[in-house]
């Protein structure tokens, strides 16, 4: 059979970068086709993603003049994304189909779950294979794609390879050798594999048949390969044509030979080599209007390193056309992204203003592209990032992501109570009975440390609130919460038992979580709102998807259900399909490639952010990319640099960046430096300025002026309502923060406890007074040889009845060993002088009007009649001044009460004041003694008469944080107190 004839000389155009891609191309096909419908209708033009394939189709109508039989756009998944593969089926070439991404990346996982069980003992989850998996498909994908033989890894010495890389290559072999048998019995290809091979089918088919219409392949840069082959073949079709996107014809000949991997013209050169064409022979594909001094501007910023001492002469010569390039073309540099996202914001805005104009940011930064969609409600108007949202982010996607993470935690209060706050979550109620119970549940029995694991240990918990005589007055409140949990723990017990499973099928945990997710999403209807809108349908095509690919695996551990979940979520954009904004958009630099603009953002010009960083590759090193075959990661760059001078030639650009990030500084992207270098060198900085200042304004807009700082609040409540009634220990904090007494006593609020709270200090201060209460209430006639370790095996008890978790005791214990040393050294000693010992003993004291209440640690009776009171600490105690001072007033308060019979042993005098820390062996061995018990004890007494007299007074005010213990440390009701507002260190004299 006879070909029909090629041409000998490729035909090879360019479209510049500063001109309208889609408009100019269209104009230059029908300038050579003519405006007959019908031979426009029969042309194919391949485009690079399907987003150009879709979006030219308005171009081309729009120089036709309206209606017109347009040209079949088709894309050619010009991309490493996975969305954008090449459609075979569309060509009517017939293949395998391609093997789903999560079907892959499963079969991978159990892959590399049983190599590395063989090879390495098999320490890691399977979720953690899964992650490995979904890597190790991007790597097969990228080998596929650049036409590579992973068997050439059998060249490398293993004397080049540190271990680590040997391990590698013997995994990677076993891919080599294992997976085509996967696929066949699949009956299926690899996603890029199957790409290829239709793009390899494509040139077959029109080097032997090509159409009798027109074939063009516009704005590729042949990164792919296939596609670059394909690109040669066309451009020798009789009627073909490629279309390349912003070649630089005016780069001088020595910058284009060094042209590196990270240059814009880099893969445009290596796709001419492939073509065999020379620069010079690429022509205009049509005559449009242009700006030639932006394209020289850009041109010459991003000249390659070795020639850029071509930048003297343009000083020497003149920059009038660097000045002219800069004309219309800005940069913004802002304090941080929440300021760069406002300043994006108005200049969009400011857009709006000229009717017709279209605006666009673009940014792979995709947390920018949120915070620029929510500043633009400032001004009501709706603008969605065109990436779309992960579906994870989205509500039926966290939804179903809770419910899994929430089992997997035991439901433990954190994450449980995030799936119950969840707008889905109604059991059949409506949302806001069901958010009531959900905040009484988290606020009367969830707070504080961890309850026991499991929906038993969340039931009794609610019976233990239930029956603490404080919650009398919530009583039918708490009865009806318990059969409220009832039924939700009705509904999550059968996901509690398959995750109490060693291991289960993937199929059966996801038919579990969406069995138990409908239940509790429906509403009083019983209509179930997760499989609604967008994010809905994409939730059960993933559920439906997971339940299906994973058919034949091997059983999983339950707990890596939810991390696998998650990430696939993660994975799965929800794009809005409607209600977009018909001038405004937010894009990547992928879906913006060959649009066109009136006013282009290019937001987040950061290293590492735009062009993102050659990231550590897991599977190959350098020395092995070379040996395969394999571009170098800078390739990427290059790429994206492209993208960059295309967007930039555009006819107003803003360029923006955050100088920290995070808190941390940020490095202007190389693009950037470049253009401020050159003109910083020629002296035209200046013209970079925006007008008006975007960032300036931005931050006019959120600066707070400085006013006069606020008073210190004085709240004066009327006398009858000030409290009667206070401990010994409150007398410290009402001399210390009596705004603290004002907030508990008088409003009546009490600190509320955070979820999960660690055990800590408190709890085990608790356990340590009760252990040694026991011990010596235990031993009064006399210790044992073995006190010590009778000591510490009370101790073990307390901490175990506690429920104190084995990381706490890992500390706690070893402490305590020495301590409980010193303390029975201490009580030996002590013994001879002491008649009788009284524990934990209740007293007051009347002064007026006023009670005080206080629980003394222990009250030793002397055997000369006098008495001794001693205080346990479980940390470091007050010091010497702060008790001789009355700071801290709490034993000679004490005295005072058993001095007037306060607790009720008889009146006696106390002759010495202890604090014993039980901190360390040395600590409790040598307690504190306070001086001049008595004295303290009298005017602890007159002092606080003094200080009842006053607050008695209707002017006296309850002032915050009189006296700190310590100025950075916060106190329970300073927030209330709004202390950051009126004093920066939060301390100041009591006048």
């Amino acid at each position: 059979m006879k070909h029909p004839p090629t041409l000998k000389h490729p035909k090879v155009f360019t479209i510049a970068p500063s001109a309208p891609f889609a408009e100019t191309l269209a104009q230059g096909l029908i300038a050579r086709a003519g405006r007959d419908p019908l031979a426009l209708s029969s042309a194919v033009i391949y485009l690079p993603t399907r987003r150009a394939a879709r979006s030219f189709g308005d171009a081309f109508a729009a120089v036709m003049g309206g209606a017109a039989l347009l040209p079949q756009f088709k894309p050619l998944g010009d991309s490493d994304e996975d969305e954008l593969l090449f459609d075979a089926a569309a060509e009517g070439l017939e293949f395998k189909p391609a093997l789903t991404p999560l079907r892959r990346q499963l079969l991978l996982a159990q892959l590399v779950r049983r190599w590395d069980r063989t090879d390495r003992g098999g320490a890691l989850s399977f979720a953690q294979y899964a992650a490995l998996a979904d890597s190790l498909a991007k790597v097969m994908d990228e080998v596929e794609t650049q036409g590579c033989d992973l068997s050439n890894l059998k060249d490398l010495v293993p004397a080049d390879l540190a271990e680590h890389w040997e391990g590698v290559t013997r995994f990677l072999d076993v891919i080599r050798t294992q997976w085509p048998a996967i696929l066949d019995a699949e009956n299926a290809l690899n996603p890029a594999d199957r790409r290829v091979q239709g793009l390899k089918q494509l040139v077959a088919r029109l080097e032997t048949s090509p159409p009798p219409g027109w074939v063009i392949a516009a704005g590729s840069t042949g990164s792919i390969p296939a596609t670059a082959e394909l690109l040669s073949v066309i451009a020798r079709l009789p009627q073909g044509a490629v279309v390349l996107p912003g070649l630089d014809k005016r780069l001088d000949e020595r910058s284009w030979t060094e042209l590196d991997p990270g240059h814009p013209q880099f893969g445009l050169a290596q796709l001419l080599r492939t073509i065999k064409c020379e620069r010079a022979d690429v022509e205009d594909w049509f005559t449009a209007d242009t700006n030639p001094a932006r394209e020289i501007l850009l041109s010459e910023s991003l000249r390659p390193v070795p020639t850029t001492d071509a930048w003297r002469a343009l000083a020497e010569t003149g920059s009038d056309e660097i000045a002219a390039g800069l004309k219309d073309i800005a940069l913004s540099v802002c304090n941080d992204p929440a300021q760069e996202a406002l300043a994006i914001a108005l200049a969009l805005r400011e857009a709006l203003e000229t009717p017709g104009r279209r605006a666009a940011l673009v940014t792979p930064d995709r947390n920018l592209a949120r915070r620029v969609a929510a500043e633009m409600t400032r001004w009501g108007i709706a603008i969605d990032d065109s990436a779309g949202r992960p579906l994870a982010h989205t509500a039926a996607g966290s939804f179903l992501c809770l419910l899994a993470e929430a089992t997997e935690a035991r439901f433990a209060p954190v994450p449980l109570l995030a799936l119950l706050k969840h707008p889905f979550a109604r059991r059949g109620e409506d949302h806001a009975s069901f958010r009531a119970r959900a905040r009484e549940l988290d606020r009367w029995c969830l707070r504080g440390p961890r309850p026991d694991v499991g929906l038993d240990g969340i039931a009794r918990t609610i019976e233990s609130a239930r029956a603490n005589p404080r919650n009398k007055a919530i009583a039918e409140p708490l009865a009806a919460l318990a059969l409220w949990w009832r039924e939700i723990a009705a509904i999550l017990t059968p996901l509690e038992a398959i995750w109490a499973q060693d291991v289960a099928d993937i199929s059966a945990v996801c038919e579990a979580h969406i069995t138990a997710a409908e239940a509790l999403a429906c509403d009083e209807a019983q209509d179930c709102l997760l499989w609604a809108n967008s994010d809905g349908n994409l939730a059960a095509e993933l559920c439906a998807s997971l339940k299906d690919d994973s058919r034949d695996l091997p059983p999983i551990e339950p707990g890596s259900y939810a991390p696998l979940f998650r990430s696939l979520a993660m994975k799965l954009p929800v794009r809005t399909t409607f209600g977009r904004h018909p001038r405004l958009a937010i894009l990547g630099p992928l879906e913006a490639r060959l649009q066109r603009f009136d006013l282009t953002v290019l937001g987040g010009l950061n290293e590492g952010t735009w062009p993102r960083s050659a990231g550590a590759d897991p599977w190959f090193s350098r020395p092995m990319r070379k040996t395969l075959g394999l571009e170098q990661p800078e390739r990427g760059i290059g790429l994206s640099a492209h993208d960059f001078a295309m967007l930039a030639a555009g006819p107003c650009v803003l360029l923006t960046r955050a100088l920290k990030v995070d808190g941390a500084p940020t490095t202007a992207s190389r693009w950037l430096q470049r253009l401020e270098q050159l003109t910083r060198g020629l002296k035209l900085e200046a013209e970079l300025a925006t007008q008006p200042d975007y960032a300036r304004l931005a931050a006019q807009m959120t600066e707070v002026p400085q006013g006069p700082r606020l008073p210190r609040p004085a709240p004066k409540p009327p006398v009858e309502v000030r409290p009667k009634r206070l401990s010994v220990t409150e007398i410290e904090t009402w001399l210390r923060d009596p705004y603290a007494i004002y907030a508990k006593h008088v409003l009546g609020l009490r600190p509320l406890d955070a979820l999960d709270e660690p055990i800590g200090p408190l709890e085990r201060g608790t356990a340590l007074h009760k252990a040694v209460e026991l011990f010596i209430d235990k031993y009064r006639s006399g210790l044992p040889d073995d006190a010590v370790e009778q000591l510490v095996a009370i101790a073990d008890q307390v901490f175990a009845q506690a429920g104190t978790p084995a990381a706490a005791l890992a500390l706690w214990r070893p402490r305590f060993l020495g301590a409980a040393k010193g303390f029975v050294a201490f009580e030996r000693e002590r013994r001879g002088a002491t008649a009788d010992s009284h524990l934990e003993i209740r007293g007051k004291l009347e002064i007026g009007d006023f009670t005080l209440t206080g629980i003394a640690d222990r009250i030793d009776i002397l055997k000369d009649g006098s008495a001794a009171i001693l205080d346990y600490k479980s940390g470091a105690p007050p010091s010497t001044k702060q008790v001789t001072e009355l700071l801290s007033p709490q034993l000679p308060l004490e005295a005072a009460m058993l001095a007037q019979d306060g607790f009720g042993i008889g009146a006696r005098v106390t002759e010495e004041l202890l604090y014993l820390s039980l901190a360390s062996e040395k600590q409790a061995r040598e307690p504190r003694f306070i001086p001049d018990a008595t004295e303290l004890a009298t005017e602890a007494v007159a002092q606080l008469a003094r200080r009842i007299a006053w607050f008695k007074e209707r002017d006296t005010a309850y002032r915050p944080r009189v006296r700190p213990f310590r100025a950075d440390i916060a106190g329970d009701y300073d927030h209330l107190a709004r202390v950051r507002e009126w004093s920066p260190s939060g301390w100041s004299e009591e006048p």
